[in-house]
């Protein structure tokens, strides 16, 4: 498929998708949901399926007000940086040497730079992390990452954490690279394995290789 509008057709009429729809509308209805629903596809809306470079799996979005914009670790301009997002932030500075705005985290021009910031599961209910965590959305996040991976431009997919990691065997293109590691967040990036990955620097060296521009990571 050419378009990420090509993909979602191809999968409308399918059971998951009827089901999840409808769960949604009741959800939306009946709970405070978060993202807004109209920012659900935001990561497909700014980084078009031809362009992808880059691929970062979050788990489900953030559960507080103002916070989720269908961008995985990305938050709303002015809206305070969230713990993981601000250790990403230091090693991106790490590698790099540089330093960042640690207070901005709207990750958009990321996204148009052709890193998919995708979360594994769309929305969440207000205070009530993993709220969605339903069988219509692995099967969704499973047609996702399987039509990702039959396209052969240089991709590189990056697994932060237990639930990313074991997305590890739907990729099998010989023309991706899979980086892997703990979570940023501090509970896991404190006990060693996130400082130092080099993951940044891996993906753009990766990128280079194949003739493909590199992620200006200090650009939000």
């Amino acid at each position: 498929m050419e378009t990420w509008t090509e993909f979602f057709e191809s999968i409308k009429n399918k059971d998951y998708c009827i089901i999840l729809h409808r769960f949604l509308d009741e959800e939306y209805k009946n709970h405070r949901i978060f993202p807004p629903r109209l920012e659900m596809f935001t990561a497909f809306k700014l980084t078009p399926l031809k362009e992808v470079k880059v691929v970062i799996i979050g788990q489900d979005p953030y559960h507080e007000v103002n916070q989720a914009m269908g961008l995985s670790f990305s938050v709303k301009k002015g809206i305070k940086v969230p713990p993981s997002l601000i250790n990403i932030y230091k090693e991106i500075e790490d590698e790099y040497h540089i330093t960042l705005n640690k207070n901005e985290g709207d990750l958009s021009l990321w996204a148009k730079q052709g890193v998919l910031l995708l979360n594994s599961i769309l929305s969440v209910r207000e205070a009530q992390p993993m709220s969605h965590d339903i069988i219509e959305y692995r099967l969704f996040f499973e047609d996702v990452l399987n039509e990702l991976d039959k396209h052969n431009q240089p991709m590189v997919f990056m697994l932060w954490g237990s639930s990313s990691r074991k997305l590890k065997k739907f990729i099998n293109n010989p023309h991706h690279l899979v980086l892997e590691s703990v979570h940023p967040s501090p509970l896991s990036a404190n006990r060693g394995g996130w400082f130092g990955n080099n993951h940044f620097k891996k993906c753009n060296d990766f990128l280079i290789a194949n003739n493909v521009s590199p992620i200006d990571w200090s650009k939000k």
